[in-house]
């Protein structure tokens, strides 16, 4: 075990069906000093049992699992550890998985395509509050927008919570997929009042992720997705 204080590991949990994928993941990411990998799960049943336990700060998730499948049990880990961010890793490229897996609140979605090596870049990248997609399911993603605002011109929605010029202009930056130092880069203000902003927009909308709030905004007319 590293020297590195504990409150500055990130704690990682892995959850998928296939052992060998799962220990080669686990040594692979043993060697960042700031992640530690505190329990496996075969089964997302196991998944939402070893979650409940140990209490991660990252749940590593496939979506095609036996027993209770990777969406349903993000949902439940969701419900029980709304701190904890969960990272979709799996083969499936169906817009279906994706969109199911967002509105369970997951805070990434990544094909195994990827290299494991560029796992820990994602950790990274959700603790520090953002959202980490594969580039081809994000233009599945925008494909969605785009749809759901034709079907939102064409029928009367409910009011939306009310945001603020700035947070809308957060909202559209993040919306082209910016990265918080990007978008305080470009609005010329600090990043931590980027995730100030952010949190607002998700408070506000009741929601858990930034993917959900802009599908949100979107399906409530609040922007133009190739604005």
């Amino acid at each position: 075990m590293n020297d590195v204080s504990g409150d500055q590991i990130t704690r990682v949990l892995i959850a998928d069906d296939q052992a060998v994928f799962r220990r080669g993941l686990h040594v692979v990411l043993s060697t960042e000093e700031d992640i530690e990998v505190v329990a496996e799960a075969e089964d997302g049943q196991a998944a939402v049992a070893k979650a409940e336990e140990m209490a991660p700060d990252v749940v590593l998730m496939d979506v095609r699992m036996p027993r209770v499948n990777g969406i349903e049990a993000a949902r439940r880990i969701r419900e029980m550890l709304p701190s904890t961010k969960i990272l979709m890793l799996t083969v499936s490229d169906e817009e279906e998985d994706l969109f199911e897996a967002i509105k369970a609140g997951a805070n990434g979605y990544l094909l195994k395509e990827i290299s494991v090596e560029e796992v820990g870049s994602a950790i990274h990248s959700v603790m520090q509050g953002e959202s980490r997609i594969s580039p081809s399911m994000a233009a599945k993603l925008l494909n969605e927008f785009s749809s759901l605002a034709k079907v939102a011109a064409e029928r009367k929605e409910l009011p939306a919570p009310v945001l603020t010029a700035r947070e809308l202009e957060v909202l559209k930056l993040v919306a082209r997929g910016m990265s918080n130092k990007d978008v305080a880069d470009e609005l010329f203000i600090s990043e931590n009042t980027v995730k100030n902003h952010v949190r607002n927009i998700l408070e506000k909308l009741h929601l858990h992720s930034r993917m959900e709030a802009v599908m949100y905004a979107v399906r409530q007319r609040l922007l133009d997705p190739h604005d």
